[in-house]
């Protein structure tokens, strides 16, 4: 049993990534000695204009689209309700319908909840695979003459499936409906390219490609409407205004480039260490199933269901043994509810309680998975052998 002075193994970067010493080093400046408001006149308050609109650019450069469609933000959740509700205040004369899915992150699903029952739109919730997967022919025949917006997530927070975006895209351009996507989970892990996708809004959020916590990135296509949320200064071109978080803005610009500089290389890393991962799991210990789509994921992500125990006493003993992982979304954990996601998928009740996710990261080696490899097979044993589920040998 790990000890309190033994370093964890974290394996829950889906929930959040340490920030990168090297953003770090860049942030501090913004700190203290270059600390002007962006929006003053005087030199000092020009260098902290000048990081800004450097940090503007090299996301752009990230996304491939023009910096002045790039809005900072606090996070991914504010994103998505800058770009749902946006577009809902624009059309709330006339209400309307909006087509998403039902395994969205909270911020879309419960932004679209809010639409519907406070504010009178109509909203499609499209069901998915066994896998996770949106078929793009049931985004097509959801759309109707009033469809005001398409939502749907890029890659899913809980099982790493990866929707056919591009597919998705061609279909909102061809309908001339504005599509928001989620890509919280994506960018920094696989290419995201707004051209490709063909979106009119996409959120992304600095802490999970291992920049600082609270700042966020929102595409918005040049043109696109939709009305603000807050009110106030002109800050990022009236869209969002507010002071900017001139520190975190530099981290998350930091945090994307060397995240996009390493993708090749890590990507190809974490995908051998998942598929490692994965089959140690099948091969070690019966009962188990995945959630998600095999052949689509994003780099790093393991959903695995382990029948007959409940998830949250998985991750507590691994906890024991210096492994952080989780049964899920970080923002669900209190919550004794199945996983929405699992549970749009078909996954039974049971078996979705049962289900861990291990989330692999720039800091795990090979020796960090054949360590777990060798504790998890014990873990669930036990556990088996206290639960009333497992299956009793005839006497």
């Amino acid at each position: 049993m790990a000890t309190p002075e033994d370093r964890t193994t974290y394996m829950d970067h889906n929930a959040t990534t340490p920030t990168d010493p090297r953003v770090v080093e860049a942030m501090l400046p913004f700190f203290s000695e270059a600390y002007g408001n962006p929006s003053s006149p005087y030199a000092l308050a020009q260098e902290t204009r000048q990081a800004v609109e450097w940090a503007r650019g090299t996301v752009a450069d990230a996304l491939s689209c023009d910096p002045a469609e790039v809005v900072f933000t606090s996070g991914g959740s504010e994103s998505d309700n800058i770009a749902i509700k946006g577009v809902a205040l624009s059309k709330l004369e006339g209400r309307g319908h909006i087509v998403t899915s039902s395994v969205e992150h909270h911020a879309v699903l419960h932004t679209c909840e809010y639409l519907r029952d406070k504010l009178g739109f109509d909203v499609t919730f499209l069901p998915v695979s066994p896998g996770g997967l949106v078929d793009p022919v049931d985004v097509s025949r959801a759309l109707r003459d009033d469809t005001i917006l398409i939502s749907i997530m890029y890659a899913n927070n809980e099982t790493g499936t990866v929707q056919p975006l591009e597919e998705i895209g061609r279909i909102a351009r061809e309908r001339d409906v504005p599509f928001h996507t989620d890509a919280v989970q994506a960018i920094g892990k696989i290419p995201v390219d707004v051209q490709t996708l063909g979106a009119t809004f996409l959120a992304a959020s600095a802490h999970k490609f291992y920049g600082p916590k609270g700042v966020g990135v929102l595409y918005v296509r040049k043109g696109a409407r939709f009305h603000p949320l807050s009110h106030g200064g002109n800050h990022e071109r009236g869209v969002r205004p507010g002071t900017e978080n001139v520190a975190g803005i530099v981290g998350l610009a930091k945090a994307l480039e060397l995240a996009v500089d390493d993708m090749p290389r890590e990507s190809e890393r974490l995908s051998k260490l998942t598929q490692r991962l994965v089959s140690g799991v099948v091969d070690g210990i019966p009962d188990v199933s995945l959630n998600g789509d095999p052949a689509s994921g994003i780099p790093g992500t393991a959903n695995i269901a382990f029948h007959y125990v409940e998830g949250e006493s998985v991750v507590l003993a691994l906890d024991m043994e210096g492994f952080a992982v989780s049964t899920g979304s970080a923002c669900t954990t209190d919550s004794a509810d199945p996983s929405h996601v699992l549970s749009a998928m078909g996954v039974a009740p049971n078996v979705a309680q049962g289900s861990v996710r291990f989330g692999l990261g720039r800091s795990n080696t090979e020796e960090d998975v054949e360590r777990l490899l060798s504790v998890l097979p014990g873990i669930v044993e036990r556990l088996r052998a206290m639960s009333p589920l497992t299956p009793r040998k005839d006497s």
